[in-house]
């Protein structure tokens, strides 16, 4: 089950995302599972998608590729912010600063999705959830052929 957007105190909005982070490489561990990078990322906001990158990972055309991509099909585009990888508990929370603009609350299903120095957030639920969700497929197979 997908996890929960959820409320970071002074900071908004935040999500649980500890696997997807690992798996795209905005965090790394060592050994001992101590955190030895947490990715600098900045947030995208579409209707019910957030794409998030890793500062580091992509070129400036590959971004442009997934943003354009990710606006065309939502006919939407809003804030882009910076914001933090933190940790969390146990794991790995991402800051979400325009996850209000594009549809999100305090306590929605989000599911994540990941791909190399990227996280791709979709509001679950309703028709516009399910094609966020058919997008966030999209843009993963869109950013694996970028490193391919």
């Amino acid at each position: 089950m997908a996890n929960q957007i959820k409320s970071s105190g002074e900071d908004g909005l935040a999500l649980q995302v500890t696997k997807p982070a690992r798996s795209a490489g905005l965090v790394e561990e060592d050994d001992e599972g101590e955190a030895t990078f947490l990715a600098k990322v900045r947030v995208f906001s579409f209707d019910s998608l957030l794409l998030v990158v890793g500062l580091d990972s992509l070129s400036t055309e590959e971004v442009t590729e997934l943003v354009v991509s990710a606006t065309q099909d939502t006919k939407s585009i809003y804030r882009a912010m910076d914001a933090t990888m933190q940790i969390a508990g146990n794991g790995y929370q991402v800051q979400l600063p325009p996850a209000e603009d594009a549809g999100f609350d305090e306590g929605d299903r989000a599911p994540c999705q990941a791909a190399p120095g990227i996280l791709l957030i979709s509001k679950a639920g309703d028709t516009v959830g399910r094609d966020a969700s058919r997008l966030a497929d999209d843009l993963v197979t869109i950013r694996r052929e970028q490193v391919i």
